[in-house]
């Protein structure tokens, strides 16, 4: 699993130009699911993204987490994630999940952070082209693999 995480003051997610979902302040979370994930990885991805600190307090350090300043999520699946360049231009996805087990993960995440976590977890629709719209907050960017 492999995650982009930002964090943003606020964003809204739109499908065919529709908004389906929105956040304040929090996490945009990009979410790649590799073939080899599984209950172990989510539980240990999600407590990862739960409890990272990187919200200030009130002296400007990084030392809060999402769950701390009570924000949101928005957790994306995103499988170019996993597109390799290593060879050529064209980007393969050999590393990435089937579709139909990636969604099976997926919404496994969703459900694992919604029933651990006190906080509002928005999200999109699997597989669909979706534009999100959204503020980085520092702007700060981490990557998380596992």
């Amino acid at each position: 699993m492999r995650a982009v995480i930002q964090r943003v003051k606020n964003s809204v997610l739109r499908i065919n130009g529709i908004k389906f979902s929105s956040i304040d302040q929090g996490l945009l979370v990009l979410l790649g699911i590799a073939s080899t994930d599984n209950n172990e990885t989510i539980r240990w991805m999600a407590n990862k993204i739960a409890h990272l600190r990187i919200f200030p307090d009130e002296n400007e350090k990084m030392n809060l987490s999402v769950l701390d300043i009570k924000g949101d999520i928005m957790i994306i699946s995103n499988f170019t994630l996993y597109g390799d360049v290593q060879r050529g231009f064209r980007p393969s996805f050999t590393d990435a999940a089937p579709p139909n087990i990636a969604e099976k993960i997926y919404l496994q995440f969703l459900d694992y952070m919604r029933n651990n976590y006190n906080i509002k977890i928005a999200q999109g629709i699997f597989g669909a082209m979706m534009d999100i719209e959204f503020i980085n907050y520092g702007p700060v960017t981490i990557i998380i693999e596992k």
